[in-house]
C-alpha cells in the first residue's frame, strides 16, 4: 500500500511540476507568445515552426490551441493557418517529452536550488518569475525519479506480474485507457513520460505502453475540446480540426504498429527510449502527413460548426471565453472586450437621453430603463469571470490591467443606475406633467450631453489603449464640466429671477438633471486615473505639470 501510494504522490509531483512551468511561462512570457503566434500565420511552415516553439516552452499543446483558437474566435485568422500551428504544437510537446526522458537526476536539485533561491529573494520581478519556472522543472525530473524507485516494488511483486499477465492485449483498450488518464491527468506530456517509466521498469509490456502513447495524444485532443466546450462555434473549429488530425493519425498508425515496434527494437535498445521516440514520431508524421490539408480539415470543422444566426440576445456576455481562463493574459483580453461591450450599452443609454427630453418619448424612455439591467449583468458577468483568473499566472502588467477592468467596470455599471433614474425623473417631472423647459435652458442640456458624449467616447479609447496624454486630457474635461454645470446652474437662477415660466416649473428638474449629468461625467474621468497613477503623472490632488495644476484642488479631484 505504501508503494501504491509512493507512486500516486509522484505521478501528482509530476503533473504539479508541469502546471508550475506552464503558469510560470504564461506569467513571464504570456502577451509576447500571443504576439509571436500572432505575427506566425503568413505561411503554414512559419506557423507550424510558431506552434512548437511556444508549445515547447508552455509544454502544454491544450494551452497553444486556447490561446490560437481565440484568434479564430476573433477572426484575426483563418481556422486552417491555425491548424498549421496546432501541427507544430503536437510536435513541440512530444520534443519536450524526448528532454525529459533522459537521466537528469543530476539537474533536479541544481533546479529546485536555484529555483527557490531566485523566486525568494526576488519574487516580484521577472527573475523571480523565472525562478518559479526553474522550481516546476526541477519537480519535473524529480518527479520522474521518485517514479522509477516507486515502481521497482511494483515489478517486484508476483501479483502484480500476474495480474499484467492477464491482461487482454487490446490496442483498442490501450487507446481509450490513454486517452482517460490524460483528460485526468490533464497532461499528455505527463502521461507519455509516466507511461516510458513504467515500460522501462518492466511493469508495462512495449505493446500496451505504444497504445497508451496514442491514447494520450487522443486525449489532448479531447482536452482542449473540453475546455473550449462552452465557447462559440468559431472557437471550437480549432480543436476539433486538431482532433481530426490526432484521430486520423491513430486510425494509420494502429495497423502499423508492430512494424514500428520492430523498427524502434532495431535502432533503440532502451525501453523508455523507444516509447518516447514513438510518441516524437507519431507527431512528427502527423505534421508531415496533414500540413497540406489544413485547408481541407478547417472547412470540415467549418460545416460540423457552423456559424450562429445573429439573433436577438445580442447584449448577454459576448466575449467571456470559459476556456481562456486557462491562459490568464488571454482571458484578460477576454475580459476588457466585455468590458468595453458593457460600456456600448451605456453610450446607447447615454445617447437616449436626448431623444426622451425632446420628444417625451415614454416608450424609449421605458426601453432605455431596462438596458440598465443589461448594463448590472454585464458587470456581475465580467466581475465573476475575473475571479477565475488565476492571480499568480498574472504578471505585474496583467495585474494592473486586470484592476484597471474591475475599475472600468464599476464606473459604467454606476452611470447605468445614474442614466435609469434620470430617465424616471424625466417621465414623473416632465412628460407626465407635460412640462417643457425653456430655449435657454434646453441648449444648456444639448451642450452638456454633447460633452458628456465626447468624453465618454474619449473615456472607452483611454481603457482600450491607455495613452497617457489622452488620460490627461479626460481628467482636465472633468473640471471644464464642473465650470459649465456651475455656469448653467446660475443661468437657471437668473431665469428664475426674470419670472420665466418655463424655468419655474422644472426648476428642480433642471438642477437635478445637470447635477446628475456632472456626475455622469465625473465616472467618465475616473477612468482616466489608473492610468495616470501607473504612469506616475499623478500628484495627491492633481495631473503634474498641467495647465490646471494652478486651480483649487477641489477643481481637479
Amino acid at each position: 500500500m505504501l508503494h501504491l501510494l509512493n507512486l500516486l504522490a509522484a505521478i501528482s509531483l509530476l503533473v504539479w511540476g508541469t502546471h508550475i512551468v506552464r503558469t510560470g511561462v504564461l506569467r513571464v512570457f504570456g502577451e509576447n507568445l500571443r504576439q509571436v503566434l500572432a505575427k506566425s500565420f503568413s505561411n503554414r511552415l512559419s506557423a507550424l515552426i510558431a506552434g512548437m516553439g511556444v508549445t515547447s516552452i508552455v509544454q502544454s499543446s491544450t494551452a497553444t490551441c486556447l490561446i490560437v483558437a481565440s484568434f479564430v474566435g476573433k477572426g484575426i485568422v483563418t481556422t486552417a493557418a491555425a491548424l498549421a500551428v496546432m501541427l507544430g504544437a503536437d510536435v513541440g510537446s512530444s520534443l519536450m517529452a524526448v528532454v525529459f526522458s533522459f537521466d537528469l537526476s543530476w539537474l533536479s536539485p541544481l533546479l529546485i536550488f536555484v529555483g527557490v533561491v531566485t523566486f525568494i529573494t526576488r519574487q516580484d520581478t521577472t527573475a523571480g518569475r523565472i525562478g518559479r519556472v526553474l522550481i516546476g522543472l526541477g519537480l519535473i525530473t524529480l518527479a520522474l525519479h521518485l517514479i522509477v524507485e516507486a515502481t521497482r516494488p511494483l515489478t517486484e511483486s508476483p501479483a502484480v506480474r500476474a495480474l499484467l499477465v492477464a491482461l487482454p492485449s487490446d490496442v483498442l483498450l490501450d487507446i481509450v485507457v490513454g486517452a482517460v488518464l490524460t483528460v485526468l491527468a490533464y497532461s499528455s506530456l505527463a502521461i507519455v513520460l509516466l507511461t516510458a517509466t513504467l515500460a522501462a521498469s518492466g511493469i508495462l509490456p512495449v505493446d500496451v505502453a505504444l497504445g497508451l502513447v496514442l491514447g494520450a495524444n487522443l486525449g489532448s485532443g479531447l482536452l482542449a475540446i473540453l475546455a473550449t466546450s462552452g465557447a462559440s462555434p468559431q472557437v471550437r473549429r480549432l480543436p476539433v480540426g486538431n482532433f481530426l488530425f490526432k484521430a486520423g493519425g491513430a486510425l494509420i498508425a494502429v495497423p502499423l504498429l508492430p512494424e514500428a515496434r520492430g523498427l524502434l527494437q532495431l535502432y533503440l535498445p532502451m525501453v523508455h527510449e523507444q516509447v518516447v521516440a514513438f510518441h516524437f514520431g507519431f507527431n512528427v508524421a502527423i505534421a508531415a502527413i496533414f500540413i497540406a490539408l489544413t485547408s481541407v480539415v478547417a472547412r470540415t470543422a467549418e460545416k460540423l460548426l457552423p456559424a450562429p444566426r445573429v439573433g436577438s440576445g445580442t447584449e448577454r456576455p459576448r466575449h467571456l471565453d470559459p476556456s481562456a481562463l486557462a491562459t490568464p493574459s488571454l482571458a484578460i483580453s477576454c475580459a476588457a472586450r466585455e468590458a468595453l461591450h458593457q460600456a456600448d450599452v451605456a453610450e446607447t443609454m447615454l445617447r437616449g437621453i436626448l431623444p426622451v427630453i425632446r420628444n417625451n418619448d415614454l416608450a424609449l424612455a421605458e426601453q432605455l430603463r431596462r438596458m440598465d439591467d443589461t448594463v448590472d449583468e454585464l458587470y456581475s458577468a465580467i466581475k465573476f469571470y475575473l475571479t477565475q483568473i488565476s492571480r499568480e499566472s498574472l504578471s505585474e502588467r496583467e495585474s494592473r490591467r486586470w484592476t484597471d477592468i474591475v475599475s472600468f467596470t464599476i464606473n459604467m455599471e454606476q452611470i447605468g443606475d445614474i442614466i435609469e433614474r434620470v430617465l424616471q425623473d424625466v417621465e414623473d417631472k416632465k412628460i407626465r406633467k407635460n412640462r417643457s423647459f425653456s430655449d435657454a435652458g434646453m441648449a444648456e442640456i444639448v451642450t452638456l450631453h454633447e460633452r458628456l458624449m465626447a468624453n465618454l467616447r474619449l473615456g472607452m479609447s483611454v481603457f482600450l489603449d491607455g495613452h497617457v496624454r489622452d488620460a490627461k486630457k479626460l481628467l482636465e474635461e472633468k473640471a471644464r464640466f464642473r465650470d459649465m454645470e456651475h455656469e448653467y446652474a446660475a443661468s437657471h437662477i437668473s431665469r428664475l429671477r426674470d419670472n420665466t415660466a418655463q424655468s419655474i416649473e422644472t426648476s428642480s428638474l433642471h438642477l437635478d438633471l445637470i447635477s446628475d449629468l456632472k456626475r455622469i461625467n465625473s465616472h467618465i474621468c475616473s477612468i482616466a486615473y489608473p492610468i495616470l497613477e501607473s504612469a506616475g503623472a499623478l500628484s495627491q490632488t492633481r495631473i503634474r505639470q498641467s495647465r490646471f495644476a494652478a486651480l483649487p484642488p477641489d477643481v481637479t479631484e
